[in-house]
């Protein structure tokens, strides 16, 4: 295995960063550093973790190989994923479609964020790449909606409060495949090589998991992954001009 830095390299790293003798900003430069490092460290260790269970691996192989339980495996990879340092690198945009997936969800009388719900979210924010990949695609918010409609129909009106509640709780009910694609985005994005994540990587993400409602719906109206990469690509060289 390739070796890290040594102590003293990185101690010395922290004093060249710094770039004065003082104590104070000398110690500002190290917090700043080893919150990078640990940030893209649990990033990195996330986007193997993503590849082993797209790979079918299960959290019990997963968590062998970490030497960590089984339990704390999944909270730290499956679980909320808005609070770790990953989320932090979503964009605006992205963190707003996040959010919108909620009020979608909770409109639907549904007490969980599927992807279906991060696919119809897209939608609230029409400059989006995302956006406007699907609308380039003539996928409209009318025809997601009419495909999540007979896949995942609107619960009772019996459900509306029960959804409200835990759609407004710290931690919303995010079902596993919805954890893996706010995961997955992250991963594309560092894939990319891209220090964001924006909503194209959002959708990219969707085609980790073949299964998924939203992944399914897309590749139905005409957008599979391959598409979905020539177009958002035009949009990025678009963008970069």
């Amino acid at each position: 295995m390739t070796p890290g830095p040594d102590l003293q390299q990185l101690i010395n790293t922290i004093k060249a960063d710094a770039g004065s003798d003082d104590e104070l900003e000398q110690l500002a430069a190290a917090a700043a550093t080893v919150n990078e490092l640990t940030t893209t460290s649990d990033q990195a260790l996330g986007f193997f973790v993503d590849r082993a269970r797209g790979a079918g691996k299960s959290w019990v192989e997963i968590s062998a190989v970490l030497g960590v339980t089984k339990q704390a495996a999944h909270k730290r990879f499956a679980d909320s994923w808005t609070s770790r340092p990953g989320f932090k690198r979503y964009t605006p945009r992205t963190q707003a479609v996040v959010e919108a997936a909620k009020e979608v969800a909770r409109s639907r009388n549904h007490a969980f964020i599927g992807t279906e719900h991060l696919l119809l979210a897209f939608f609230s924010q029409p400059e989006a790449l995302a956006t406007k990949a699907l609308l380039a695609h003539n996928i409209t918010e009318d025809s997601v909606s009419a495909a999540v409609d007979e896949k995942s129909p609107a619960g009772p009106d019996s459900n509306a409060d029960a959804a409200a509640d835990l759609l407004d709780a710290e931690n919303p009910p995010y079902t596993r495949r919805t954890a893996h694609v706010l995961q997955g985005a992250v991963n594309e994005a560092l894939t990319l090589g891209h220090n964001y994540v924006g909503t194209e990587h959002l959708l990219l993400a969707f085609y980790r998991d073949s299964l998924g409602v939203a992944t399914q719906i897309l590749v139905e109206q005409g957008l599979d992954e391959q598409a979905a990469w020539a177009g958002l690509r035009a949009l990025l060289e678009e963008a970069t001009k």
